[in-house]
């Protein structure tokens, strides 16, 4: 009997079915005799139907047909290649329910994987204008006819949307891609081909300081050989007001990685300058910076908030990264200790401590869970520690040496519930208790979900 004899459902079948909830990338579910499927673009409480794509043992992939009876959340996206592009899932769901359906998604996943139920999930923290909040455009590049195209890749695959406008991305940043493609394809410059590895022009990178106005241009290539560079660089400098800085980053890999080791100033300045409420930070081409600037400054603000500093606590601040949350926490800290395993992100870090004058900040290169329990043995006691990992979370280590070495509070910032669900139940598991979640929507009109957890040490 074949493994999927009790299956009830056929590839290429079309069905109908209702959909009652969203995963955490967005896609609708719902149920065809007990066995599931997912359909992206499909609403809860909608009737639709559905083209099956892919059946495994236990669950399958659909594509959506026809909206039969639409949810009363349903909008109309107000982008034109919506529903070709891969940078946005839930356009078509009203962004009041996007913020609802993220909180159920964090309560969701401290239920059923963490555990967790008596912890306050507070409602998702949304955005006055959901639109126009990236102040980072990452554009790979094409061609089309002889001319370059640039825009973001079709849902899974590597087929570039050629696009005038991006609605969730400073207009700046389509003015300056815009230019790109037409003055580059003016003087001949190809764009790179992923699959031969021939061509040049890689990517376009453009970051915008929101608070400063302030904008660098990053052209990534194949090489550092560039057919009529110094007219690409005049030209580029004249046409695009309020350039500051215009840099070159050399990638000769055949490989998907976006940025090369190489960097090098064409014009202007290495850096360009944006505040996260009263800190001034410098960004360079290579640096992370929050690409949503007006919620990164929510978001810290709750991280401040459930730190509870009140000017003479020790905080450590693990994944510290280029020192954003390090240097917030620092304006109420006695005294603040980063971590991070980039080395160039902890020269920004230093650099952006320089900056704002703060002198009870010291920051080190490396694992966190090495870094933190050698800093233990020399005295070091945190009374806060907070943690701001990658999706795939805190290294086991390092809960194991925050459960060892006992801080009154943790703060933990999370980009993924699920990771953020299971860290909570090992920290729960050693001795915390989980007092508050909040929710901040970082990324409208994405499934994205960034949370800020607060736990504090049970009394013995």
């Amino acid at each position: 009997m074949s493994k999927h004899a009790t299956v009830p459902v056929t590839k290429n079948e079309e069905i109908e079915l209702e959909i009652t909830g969203l995963t955490h990338e967005g896609d609708g579910v719902g149920k065809v005799e007990g066995f599931t499927l997912f359909i992206p673009q499909a609403l809860p409480g909608e009737k639709v139907l559905a083209k099956v794509l892919k059946v495994k043992k236990n669950f399958g992939f659909g594509k959506l047909v026809e909206v039969l009876e639409p949810s009363s959340h349903r909008e109309a996206p107000p982008c034109p290649v919506y529903h070709q592009c891969g940078g946005c899932s839930l356009q078509h769901l009203a962004y009041d329910e996007q913020l609802r359906q993220k909180t159920v998604i964090v309560q969701d996943n401290l239920k059923r994987l963490g555990k967790i139920e008596h912890a306050k999930v507070h409602e998702t923290l949304g955005m006055k204008d959901p639109w126009r909040y990236r102040n980072k455009a990452q554009v790979p590049m094409g061609e089309e006819e002889g001319g370059l195209i640039g825009g973001f890749y079709a849902q899974r695959s590597h087929r570039i949307i050629n696009m005038e406008s991006c609605l969730i991305q400073h207009e700046k940043s389509d003015e300056i891609v815009n230019q790109v493609k037409k003055i580059a394809s003016s003087l001949g410059i190809r764009a790179y081909n992923e699959e031969t590895g021939e061509g040049l022009l890689r990517h376009v990178v453009v970051k915008v300081g929101f608070k400063t106005g302030e904008l660098m241009l990053v052209l990534i290539t194949k090489s550092r050989k560039i057919p009529n560079k110094e007219e690409l660089v005049n030209q580029l400098t004249k046409q695009i007001t309020g350039l500051k800085s215009l840099v070159l980053n050399i990638n000769a890999k055949q490989t998907n990685v976006i940025f090369g080791e190489e960097t090098e100033v064409l014009w202007g300045e290495p850096y360009i300058y944006d505040y996260i409420g009263n800190v001034r930070f410098a960004i360079s081409a290579r640096s992370f910076y929050q690409v949503n600037p007006v919620q990164t400054e929510i978001l810290y603000g709750k991280a401040l908030e459930y730190a509870d500093l009140t000017g003479n606590e020790t905080v450590i601040d693990a994944y510290c990264g280029i020192g954003t949350i390090s240097l917030f926490l620092a304006q109420k800290a006695k005294k603040v200790y980063g971590v991070e395993i980039v080395p160039e992100a902890i020269a920004d870090a230093k650099r952006n401590a320089r900056l704002n004058a703060m002198e009870n900040v010291e920051f080190a290169v490396g694992e966190a869970e090495k870094i933190i329990p050698w800093w233990y043995t020399q005295g070091i006691r945190a009374d806060v520690v907070v943690v701001d990992p990658p999706r795939k979370g805190c290294d086991e280590t390092l809960l194991e040496t925050l459960i060892q070495m006992k801080p009154e509070r943790i703060v933990y910032v999370s980009c993924n519930p699920s990771t953020l669900a299971r860290d909570l139940q090992i920290l729960e598991q050693g001795g915390y208790h989980t007092q508050e979640v909040q929710p901040v929507d970082m990324f409208p009109h994405t499934f994205h979900v960034e949370s800020v957890a607060w736990l504090k040490l049970k009394e013995s």
